[in-house]
């Protein structure tokens, strides 16, 4: 079983920049990539990032791109969300994500964090 914290999230004013970190434990071997997901009230989860552990292949969201980063770190099991020109829309409760690679990027991750909330006000 793995278990994902999740931490970073808060208030931040549009145009800022915010950092998200997940940190996994447990068996992690069984877990290929991770990512993080978003939900804002009334609507549903959506697809933000996600990086493999393997060669370290990185997928955006569309809606992300050129603003958020993801990246890694092997040693720690543990992923980061740089999240720069922040929009009023991105605010949501932010959830890491685990498992494999094609089950993460579907939506459909074995794991899941108990999320975080980023605010960005305008």
């Amino acid at each position: 079983q793995v278990q994902l914290v999740e931490s970073g999230g808060g208030l931040v004013q549009a145009g800022g920049s915010l950092r998200l970190s997940c940190a996994a434990s447990g068996r992690t071997f069984s877990t290929y990539a991770m990512g993080w997901f978003r939900q804002a009230p009334g609507k549903e989860r959506q697809f933000v990032a996600s990086i493999t552990w393997g060669v370290g292949t990185i997928y955006l969201a569309d809606s992300v791109k050129g603003r958020f980063t993801i990246s890694r770190d092997n040693a720690k099991n543990t992923v980061y969300l740089q999240m720069n020109s922040l929009k009023p829309e991105d605010t949501a409760v932010y959830y890491c994500a685990a498992g494999p690679t094609i089950a993460v990027n579907r939506g459909r991750p074995d794991y899941w964090g108990q999320g975080t909330q980023v605010t960005v006000s305008s």
